[in-house]
């Protein structure tokens, strides 16, 4: 299994980076009704927003940043890179579907729900790949990297769909909109930088003794990869 490069590490910080920088910048070209407690992050890309090239090119760049981590990230596995790549694709679809000066727009809000969702279920999809409790099949596996294992996904992933869940009630409901936005799209920009550092960590434990991930080492004794999918090689490593 290949270990997490470098510039996947900086792949990943950069996206809330991107995020955080790409709105900031965008919202001070706004004229001075913009209220970013209320309005969207949608509205700085949109068709009557000064600048919109601004955040246009954040969230373009912000959707490249989750496809970089999903190619290399052998530890996630299959189901959860895809996922994470699903949600770097409708990242950068939103552009494609800028919302209209007035009302809303049906593509445009698909194009959100199906990034968002797909960025908070993809900590789950590796979690549930897992054995329950110890692997009778494989007694000496070592244990993988932390944001991976069974309970650190899925808490991961339901903390995220809660935050996607008060989005949802203050775009039909209340008057936050723009915060529980902003909210939820930080949440689910860090947990891809928060999963690179566990695997990388992980890997830098493996490869130098092993004795934080498996136990002391044995004279001869290679220890597991904790990279290693639980259910056999990740064909793509």
């Amino acid at each position: 299994m290949r270990a997490v490069p470098n510039w996947a590490v900086a792949t990943a910080a950069a996206a809330p980076v991107l995020l955080v920088t790409g709105w900031t910048v965008a919202q001070a070209r706004q004229p001075a009704g913009y209220d970013p407690i209320r309005d969207t992050i949608s509205e700085l890309a949109g068709q009557d927003a000064t600048d919109a090239w601004i955040m246009v090119g954040a969230l373009v760049l912000l959707g490249c940043c989750y496809l970089a981590v999903a190619a290399v990230l052998h530890a996630a596995g299959l189901p959860s890179r895809f996922l994470l790549a699903v949600g770097g694709v409708a990242t950068i679809a939103l552009v494609a579907f800028p919302r209209p000066p007035v009302g809303g727009s049906l593509s445009h809000g698909i194009a959100a729900t199906v990034a968002v969702l797909a960025l908070a279920l993809w900590p789950a999809g590796s979690a549930l790949r897992l054995p329950r409790g110890p692997d009778a099949a494989h007694p000496d596996a070592a244990q993988p990297p932390w944001a991976f294992r069974r309970a650190v996904g899925l808490s991961a992933t339901l903390v995220l769909l809660a935050l996607f869940g008060w989005s949802a009630y203050e775009v039909t409901s209340g008057s936050r909109t723009g915060l529980a936005e902003r909210v939820t799209a930080v949440a689910v920009s860090l947990w891809p930088l928060l999963a690179v550092l566990s695997a990388r960590r992980a890997h830098l434990a493996w490869a130098t003794s092993g004795v934080t991930i498996v136990g002391p080492a044995l004279p001869g004794v290679v220890p597991p990869d904790p990279l290693r999918p639980a259910d056999g090689p990740d064909g793509l490593a």
